[in-house]
């Protein structure tokens, strides 16, 4: 079978992907970005692209229309709104994960055609600030070095990353190059300690937003020990002495960290020349967001560590094609190939390229706004494409509440139901991964090619096809007359050539005459370069700008609520909530809380947490940690109202954003929290999916059908009923067992000889080995074993999954450590654990060190 070449729809890191359509899938060894590497994430991709869930057909009003019915309805709606409240009454919310086609074609439609910069996107959430910061400091949106710096540099200072559960494949390639120069240091900045910690020489558990105190005192320290280059500074870099002044202003001792570890910080990043600063979504996602990034670039201009190989600032985003939609424009507040939409030649260059009947001349609503003018009535027709706002942005219940608000909606989307989908009038379905033809931009600047390998299912159409159609209902066709990507890739490339007099970064010249089909991952302008180490910037007098910043005062709420990722799943779990070895490694949505706080709450093991604030609220699993410091709480993003009732966290994020990147500060809201106290607690596992309703709900797909963790309010009359509507099973035999002293229940549904259902509850959280439950549906196992909630004698019981690549459990883990395996690579030879992917190893790395029974959520 031939494999077909092509790239990772996750993260952007951009990993080269092998994959057949049988569901093979193998890291491609020739792909720079990760020779062969791939992630938990990456490698289960095969089980991710079956038809269960998919929209297949266009959906107006709930049922099943033709394309013609439901582009005509779209185009209708859109031009009745623009004809009767003026252009700014639409609005697109588009995706990181769009292919730039895709992106190029709404960009072109929304700013050349409609007249309005209302097309913002869900990289907002992502790299806003780095852009703003890029843009303040660099004169233009550039991420100046590349990938082979994070080998070759002598320090790496990781800010607000996580980078071995959100971009494994990078931080795999600085494990690998540590281990070959041990002498590399590593400095992790996170006010949690988390499994890249666990790499780091030395960890800075810094306060929330306590980053521009700190890189505020390390560019006063190198100034006082004369490591400013004068020379870069004098020829090359603007606004040194007024930066200076405002770091003066902050005191250190803001950042939460002491004055020793200040001290050692300082010393080390001035005493390194070769140091690369890799931040992400910790510095981003803040209310100063933006001063953060420019607290960093400071000292990177101030010691002329940019652009030359080992050292620079490095944003990793944290999507697909978050990059390409920064070139195409594919923001409010951009135009396109990196132009600006406040320069008027350059508005009038890219409509006279586009011959289009106008050009928007102001920026739009950036994502938070937008979905506040829809709550207030300004848009009239919202189109949401490859995402899902109702649950990702902040204040989520209320962006629900708006788009209800909105007159009509549209969807394009690959799964029929998302929270987002099941508010729209009209859903079109489009192709996803593995069926869909274009490109993608990655960190580092390399394009490369996302190649279909999959037919198209049912009526689903590209999404660049289906703006198109639209564009030519709304009466622009000839500008949108696109036969294939190729098409359109092809005129994003000429309209670069066209404005290639205006200074820019972005030089698309090397693909002017690229073989489309058979394109090879390449970076722009070309391959290996770096930015500014000749002193080179985009202001218009060629230098750089040092920004003066100013240290925001820290705000002391009772807890400050963190938000993030988990290893194995992506966003809302769409896609990675259907692989079922995905789902075990953190199966429910979970509180990290310290021990301390969880002491002052009487949080017990298992127990359930409450948060909540003006906003709204959420039920999570207490998972009792000194990962976060006191008075600190992690929460993960992934679980929407399709996945549980009650564990939307983004219910109580605060829609607060920075000034000037519109970025959401998803990374520190007030709450507050206490324990929920259920009538009983429960566990479900099934065949079949499942969909209940208890108030506190988390579903998870698993190797034989469905999970469930539940709680309910009251306790039940009749348990063999309650697991039938659990279960959805209302036929096949009924097994009951019940402990009147304990309040213990468990009922088992048998369906034609099979184990269809088991069902677990008690007054406590339920414990029970849930793999040994999950493991015996479908089997002929008898009711009263599979009761049991434990495994036979000759079959132990692996424990909660460490390693989703081979399903290596930690009970596993832990008696391969006591049989002599104390290294990871020997629990690696032992079990497979840590060999595949390698996003585990720092999992087992702190296994080895400690063997603490894990809770519920773990």
């Amino acid at each position: 079978m031939t494999l077909t070449r092509t790239t990772c729809p996750y993260c952007g890191v951009g990993c080269g992907v092998l994959a057949g359509p049988d569901g093979t899938i193998k890291g491609d060894p020739d792909h720079p970005a990760n020779y062969g590497r791939l992630c938990s994430k990456g490698s289960a991709l095969g089980e991710t692209i079956d038809l269960d869930g998919r929209l297949l057909h266009p959906k107006v009003g709930g049922q099943r229309a033709s394309w013609d019915m439901a582009l005509d309805l779209v185009a209708e709606k859109f031009n009745a709104a623009i004809a009767e409240y003026g252009p700014d009454s639409v609005a697109f919310y588009a995706s990181g994960q769009l292919l730039t086609e895709d992106y190029y074609v709404a960009n072109k439609l929304m700013k050349g055609f409609i007249g309005s910069a209302n097309i913002d996107t869900n990289s907002r959430l992502c790299m806003a600030s780095s852009v703003a910061g890029h843009k303040r400091a660099f004169g233009t949106d550039t991420v100046p070095g590349t990938y082979e710096d994070l080998e070759e540099a002598d320090l790496i200072v990781l800010v607000g990353s996580n980078l071995a559960w959100c971009h494994p494949v990078l931080f795999q390639r600085i494990a690998a190059a540590k281990e070959a120069r041990p002498d590399m240091r590593i400095v992790n900045i996170d006010p949690r300690r988390t499994a890249t910690t666990d790499l780091a020489d030395v960890h800075l558990q810094i306060a929330p937003d306590g980053d521009v105190a700190l890189f505020n005192g390390l560019l006063t320290y190198i100034a006082d020990h004369n490591r400013i280059d004068a020379t870069y500074t004098h020829h090359h870099v603007n606004g040194l002495a007024d930066a200076l002044a405002a770091a003066r202003q902050s005191n250190p001792a803001d950042s939460g960290l002491s004055a020793q570890e200040v001290a050692h910080f300082n010393a080390l990043w001035a005493g390194t020349e070769k140091v690369v600063t890799i931040y992400s979504q910790g510095v981003n996602q803040s209310q100063c967001g933006t001063d953060k990034v420019n607290a960093i670039l400071n000292c990177h201009l101030a010691t002329g560590r940019i652009g030359n190989p080992g050292m620079g600032p490095f944003s990793v985003t944290g999507q697909p094609n978050a990059m390409g939609g920064r070139e195409v424009g594919g923001l409010a507040n951009m135009l396109a190939n990196h132009l600006e939409l406040g320069n008027a030649d350059h508005r009038q260059a890219v409509q006279d390229f586009w011959e289009s009947p106008t050009i928007c001349t102001q920026p739009g609503l950036k994502a938070v706004d937008l979905f506040k003018a829809c709550a207030a009535g300004d848009i009239k027709a919202l189109w949401v494409m490859s995402t899902n706002p109702a649950v990702s942005l902040p204040d989520a219940d209320g962006v629900a509440a708006a788009i209800r608000n909105v007159p009509f909606v549209v969807t394009s989307d690959i799964m029929e139901r998302t929270d987002t989908s099941d508010l729209a009038h009209v859903c079109l379905p489009a192709t996803g991964w593995g069926e869909k033809d274009g490109t993608v931009t990655n960190s580092e600047r390399r394009i490369s090619r996302q190649r279909a390998f999959l037919p198209a299912p049912g009526n689903a159409r590209p999404d660049w096809a289906i703006i198109s159609d639209v564009a030519g209902r709304m009466g622009f066709g000839a500008a949108f007359a696109y036969d294939t990507p190729a098409d359109v890739f092809a005129e994003y490339v000429a309209l670069d050539a066209a404005v290639s007099h205006f200074p820019r970064d972005l030089d698309l010249s090397i693909f002017a005459d690229a073989d489309y089909a058979n394109l090879i991952p390449t970076q722009w302008p070309r391959n290996d370069k770096r930015f500014f180490a000749d002193g080179q910037f985009y202001h218009p007098d060629g230098k750089a700008r040092m920004i003066p910043v100013t240290a925001p005062a820290l705000a002391s709420p009772r807890f400050t609520l963190n938000t993030g990722r988990n290893r194995d799943q992506w966003h809302t779990m769409t896609r990675t909530g259907k692989s079922p070895r995905l789902g075990p490694h953190l199966a429910e949505p979970y509180l990290e809380i310290h021990p301390a706080d969880a002491a002052s709450l009487k949080v017990a093991p298992g127990d359930l947490i409450e948060v909540e604030n003006i906003y709204g609220s959420a039920i999570l699993r207490a998972l009792v940690t000194s990962r976060v410091a006191p008075r600190q709480l992690f929460a993960p993003m992934h679980w929407t109202r399709q996945r549980t009732t009650q564990g939307v966290i983004n219910s109580v994020t605060l829609p607060v954003t920075d000034p000037f990147s519109g970025q959401p500060a998803l990374k520190a809201g007030a709450v507050n929290a206490s324990v929920y106290r259920p009538k009983w607690y429960g566990f479900l596992a099934a065949a079949s999916p499942l969909a209940p309703q208890t108030p506190y709900a988390a579903i998870a797909r698993t190797q034989t059908g469905w999970q469930a963790e539940l709680a309910g309010r009251k306790t039940s009359d009749d348990w063999v009923a309650t697991a039938r509507e659990l279960s959805g099973l209302a036929g096949g035999e009924a097994a009951l067992q019940s402990d009147p002293a304990t309040g213990d229940v468990r009922v088992a549904i048998e369906v034609d000889g099979k184990i269809a259902a088991l069902f677990f509850a008690a007054p406590t959280p339920v414990v029970l080995s849930r793999a040994a439950a999950i493991a015996a549906i479908g089997t002929t196992t008898a009711p009263l074993q599979a009761l049991a909630g434990r495994t036979p004698a000759d079959k132990p019981d692996p424990g909660p999954t460490v390693c989703a690549c081979f399903n290596v459990g930690r009970n596993t883990l832990l008696v391969a450590a006591a049989e002599g395996a104390r290294s990871v690579a020997a629990l690696g030879e032992v079990t497979c654990a840590g060999t595949n992917c390698g996003s585990c190893k720092p999992e087992l790395a702190a296994l080895l060190e400690e063997a603490s029974v894990p809770m519920a959520a773990e």
